[in-house]
């Protein structure tokens, strides 16, 4: 059987590979380690699903299991021979082969004739204020990141920055052309 391959699967195998560790262990350090902006983990339940698939298909075992005093149980999972191997395989895969992704952007670039010229210039107005502010985010978070941690921990920040630098370049010339009336369409909704 083959697990589907998802970002939130590797990144839950890749941890237990580093150390064996509980649910919320994981999810505690995909946010420490500023990974929930590559990888979606603001749902619990999604992360919980997951750890259920990569037990099912044999990637991941539990460990052990153990409460302490007032608190939940916890369950400590590790990988698999299957899990280390499978892991090694995404990687590889994710790293040379561009997926088939459809992010909301671009359809909305495919349909914005939808709304008149004026509302998209707005919108997409709102949207460089937005992307200016996410990448003086990502400057700043790389600059501190750079002062203790080895670039190899920081180099999807720095993919992040540079498609965000292209984004902004982009939106900018389009909010250009539709202020100049370069683009223009007869809105009839």
């Amino acid at each position: 059987m083959s697990t589907r391959r998802s970002p939130l699967a590797m990144a839950l195998l890749s941890l237990v590979a580093e150390a064996p560790m509980h649910a919320y262990q994981m999810q505690r350090l995909i946010r420490e380690r500023h990974k929930d902006d590559v990888v979606n983990v603001a749902q619990r339940n999604s992360v919980y699903q997951t750890i259920d698939r990569l037990l099912r298909d044999g990637l991941i075992a539990v460990r052990e299991t153990s409460r302490e005093e007032n608190r939940p149980e916890r369950t400590v999972y590790e990988p698999t021979g299957a899990g280390r191997d499978t892991l090694r395989e995404w990687m590889r895969t994710m790293l040379s082969a561009r997926a088939r992704e459809f992010p909301e952007f671009p359809a909305a670039l495919a349909f914005m004739p939808v709304l008149p010229p004026g509302e998209v210039r707005a919108a997409l107005e709102e949207r460089l204020t937005s992307l200016e502010a996410r990448l003086s985010e990502l400057e700043a978070d790389l600059t501190e990141g750079g002062r203790f941690l080895p670039r190899v921990f920081l180099v999807e920040s720095e993919y992040q920055r540079a498609v965000l630098k292209a984004e902004l370049d982009y939106v900018r010339g389009l909010v250009a052309d539709l202020r100049a009336g370069l683009l223009d369409w007869d809105y009839r909704m």
